[in-house]
């Protein structure tokens, strides 16, 4: 125990549906990873029996000022640890099947990894979030376990306590000891962060959620590679960063409210209760201001340009498959707001594909990078659309059709094409994959034109604005290589 809190087995809390995991457990030695770097360059990594991402604790955080800002107190003393040592061994000679699936559960990817299907789980399942609503958990949730897995390898190299394996070579670990130094438990800072965040989130749940972290951080002693104040200091870490990223969702203006004004005039968008319009001025992350990527105006009402776009649109000749890819991405991998679902599992994909399963720090960079690129796109080109406020082809020609209703806010820019952030961000850290995400992002980009809903310009503004963000993104992050 830590000051007093133990940390102890919960109740048999609800868990997350089973879905079998990306790459089983969290493999020993991870192989070097050699095309993911800062802008195309290869990042350095450590050899296969060296530790993981020392310099971690250093990474500029979203929501603290520094790595140390909330460094714990250092470990237990010797006697205290010897203690701790006949407990994770008195553990280990008691793990039976119940035990070993929990083990297994929470160590099935990186610290993270459950955390972001709980968040899947929680904004789509159990409920469902659509558009800026879950952009905005996916941030908070994902910026909290980046700046708690950051302060727990501050912590880590600062104290530089070792594994319990290391100290006792007797005691049986149940999956393979984490290159790095044990306290405080990652594991334990990415479930504190993300249960205080998702408890926020849905209040109702906030026990169980609470419960699953307690689990999540037990689950660790039970595999004898963290000792229980490992697992304590860790969950008070990460409860403590998401109770600032809490603070920040009290005051990210998602509270806003719109007046309802519908400008009017020619080749303006026509209708009633557009989609999102407050969203136009929530809070960024890595923008200074939702206008600052504002593209240029569209092609003009009554201009030639604009006439060619629209005899672009109804000219082409739809197939079964443009017709199939458009609704696919309109109500399946994108539509109703998935996006951030498809694009947070491609990561996982790749981490796993990569072995980087074992380097937490990079998981959790990737995917708050990602929502929190994602969120800021969305709400910038929200900002966009609803400045300019232009026409769907349908509304200039109603003899256009469509593969699917016409969402019901403007054209110019495309969301789906603005929210190609995502896998450009992606090709960036996995280059061998940029060929084929790049490729992804396109196709859902130009599946907008295939419906018959956007103009070529709503595609080639939302594209470069997402792009915009991305790049400020990796610039932020460039210093952490």
């Amino acid at each position: 125990m830590m000051n007093g809190s133990p940390i102890s087995a919960p109740a048999a809390p609800p868990r997350l549906a089973r879905r079998p995991a990306v790459r089983a457990g969290a493999a020993a030695g991870a192989a070097a990873l050699l095309h993911a770097g800062w802008h195309g360059q290869a990042e350095a990594q450590a050899s296969a029996d060296g530790p993981v991402a020392p310099r971690a604790g250093t990474w500029r955080p979203w929501l603290l000022a520094s790595g140390s800002q909330l460094r714990p107190p250092p470990p237990p003393d010797r006697a205290a640890t010897e203690a701790e040592l006949r407990e994770l061994k008195a553990l280990a000679g008691r793990r039976d099947g119940a035990a070993l699936e929990r083990i297994r559960f929470w160590d099935a990817g990186p610290a993270p990894y459950r955390w972001t299907e709980a968040a899947i789980e929680w904004t789509q399942v159990r409920t469902f979030l659509a558009n800026g609503p879950l952009w905005r958990a996916f941030a908070l949730v994902t910026a909290a376990m980046h700046d708690a897995t950051v302060a727990a390898w501050d912590a880590k190299y600062a104290h530089n306590r070792p594994r319990p394996t290391e100290q006792d070579p007797s005691l049986t670990a149940a999956v393979a000891v984490p290159r790095s130094p044990s306290y405080p438990s990652e594991h334990a800072a990415a479930a504190g962060a993300a249960a205080s965040v998702l408890g926020y989130l849905f209040p109702a749940d906030a026990e169980v959620l609470a419960a699953m972290a307690q689990e999540a951080a037990r689950s660790r002693v039970e595999a004898g590679v963290q000792y229980p104040s490992d697992a304590a200091a860790g969950l008070d870490l990460g409860r403590r960063v998401g109770a600032l990223a809490v603070e920040r969702g009290r005051t990210d203006g998602s509270d806003a409210t719109w007046d309802g004004v519908v400008p009017a005039g020619p080749g303006l968008w026509t209708g009633t209760n557009p989609g999102g319009v407050p969203e136009r001025a929530w809070k960024p992350w890595v923008l200074t201001d939702p206008a600052q990527l504002r593209p240029g105006p569209p092609p003009a009402f009554g201009s030639d340009a604009l006439a060619a776009e629209l005899a672009e649109v109804k000219a082409f000749a739809r197939t079964p498959r443009t017709t199939a890819l458009a609704l696919s991405w309109q109500y399946g991998a994108y539509g109703n707001s998935v996006g951030i679902v498809h694009w947070t599992r491609e990561a996982s994909r790749r981490l796993m594909e990569a072995r980087r399963d074992a380097d937490a720090p990079f998981a959790a960079r990737l995917y708050a990078l990602l929502a929190v690129g994602l969120y800021d796109t969305w709400i910038a080109n929200q900002e966009a659309k609803f400045h300019y406020w232009t026409a769907r082809p349908n509304q200039l020609d109603p003899t256009t059709t469509t593969v699917f209703p016409t969402p019901n806010h403007p054209s110019y820019p495309s969301n789906r094409a603005a929210l190609g952030t995502a896998p450009e961000l992606l090709a960036h850290f996995f280059p061998q994959d940029a060929e084929a995400l790049r490729g992804t992002g396109a196709q859902i980009a130009e599946s907008a034109l295939w419906a018959g809903i956007h103009f070529r310009s709503d595609l080639t503004a939302g594209t470069a604005l997402g792009r915009g963000v991305a790049d400020l993104l990796l610039e932020r992050t460039e210093a952490d290589a």
